[in-house]
């Protein structure tokens, strides 16, 4: 297969040249997203608006790099997400655009308006049926998202409790799914708990939408039938005492996710773009964002989401760790854990990242081989 062209930029800046915001304008320009005929189209900038009370998300400034491009071709772009499947602070559209809008994102900030794709309860979808699928045959995708005419990915890449890291393909798969959609990619896990670790401080119960952890006798217990798997329990778990039964969930979410992404993406104009800035270890689904495990490192573009997850994934994996990060203290506890040089896996040991990659090669969205062109 032939390689897809992968365009790299580093975050460094020097006084009197150009600043970041100029140097995203000139990347994806460099790397062909003027290309696309935008000419009175809808383009929707699937982006992750932050949980509220997360710092790491990206910034509104790049969003309305892209934003500006995109109007400068004619077309008509917004930004947008679906709901999320547990509770917090983007679980309805009502409370998503005031995250987003407290976050920094609108039309004063990034020249265009935002939609959340799934409508006002998360439940404004369509059924897409996924070529090549083999888990998923309809996936039930975020109705703004399939009425787009284009589809551009602005994702911050950082760590995933489940899936190793968030890129391109998680912020469109997983990101894509209407609330039902994400139930179906996580209902294969069922996590459960170890007594002897739980402290019955209710964080558990706290983020669950479904109310399947209990609390009683100071101490958590699962509830199967209302589990969905969604995970989220097993990130907050402040002392580890949540883990999954199924340990095959981690893969098959992300087998299921790259059929998402396929679903969404399979016969239109897309490009893709990723800063690997504040890699957060978890999710920006989270209230919160713990230190950065690695430095920055730059910013790429592609027209392959799965070269690009590749890409970044090879960048940081090369990037030295910070010390005192959650990543640094994983390898201090486990000795020779840093020689296999697979941050992902020393952060979060039990995801399986590349499967996610092999299944999309597999079902035809992309390559993991990739030419690095750096600006």
């Amino acid at each position: 297969m032939t390689k897809s062209k992968v365009y790299f930029t580093d975050m460094r800046v020097h006084p009197g040249k150009a600043n970041l915001l100029q140097k995203l304008d000139k990347l994806i320009k460099k790397a062909g997203i003027e290309n696309i005929d935008f000419n009175d189209k809808f383009a929707a900038l699937k982006i992750h608006f932050g949980e509220y009370g997360n710092l790491s998300f990206l910034r509104p400034n790049y969003a309305k790099v892209v934003a500006d491009a995109v109007k400068e071709a004619g077309g008509k772009p917004f930004l947008t997400d679906c709901n999320t499947l547990y509770v917090g602070s983007r679980k309805e559209a009502l409370e998503h655009l005031d995250t987003a809008n407290l976050n920094g994102f609108g039309p004063m900030t990034t020249g265009c308006q935002n939609i959340i794709a799934d409508g006002l309860k998360g439940t404004d979808e369509v059924e897409v049926p996924v070529v090549n699928g083999e888990y998923v045959k309809n996936a039930k995708i975020g109705r703004a998202l399939m009425d787009a005419d284009i589809i551009i990915t602005l994702t911050h890449f950082k760590g995933h409790e489940m899936t190793g890291f968030g890129g391109a393909i998680k912020n469109i798969g997983m990101g894509g799914g209407s609330r039902a959609g994400k139930m179906e990619m996580h209902c294969e896990g069922k996590p459960s708990v170890k007594e002897d670790k739980c402290i019955g401080c209710g964080m558990c119960a706290k983020t669950c939408a479904h109310g399947a952890p209990i609390i009683a006798d100071r101490k958590c217990h699962i509830d199967e039938e209302k589990c969905v798997g969604c995970g989220r329990c097993i990130g907050v778990c402040p002392t580890n005492a949540i883990i999954p039964t199924n340990w095959n969930a981690g893969k098959m979410v992300n087998l299921k996710m790259a059929e998402y992404a396929q679903a969404v993406l399979h016969g239109r104009p897309h490009f893709h773009i990723s800063l690997i800035v504040d890699v957060s270890p978890n999710c920006d689904c989270h209230s919160e964002n713990d230190a950065a495990i690695v430095p920055n490192i730059g910013m790429l573009a592609s027209f392959d989401p799965v070269a690009i997850d590749q890409a970044c994934a090879d960048l940081v994996n090369k990037a030295p760790v910070i010390s005192n990060s959650a990543l640094g203290e994983n390898l201090q506890a486990n000795p020779g854990d840093e020689h296999k040089h697979d941050h992902f896996h020393n952060n979060h040991p039990d995801t399986e990242w590349e499967s996610c990659l092999d299944h999309c090669e597999k079902i035809g969205l992309g390559t993991r081989q990739y030419e690095l062109i750096t600006m």
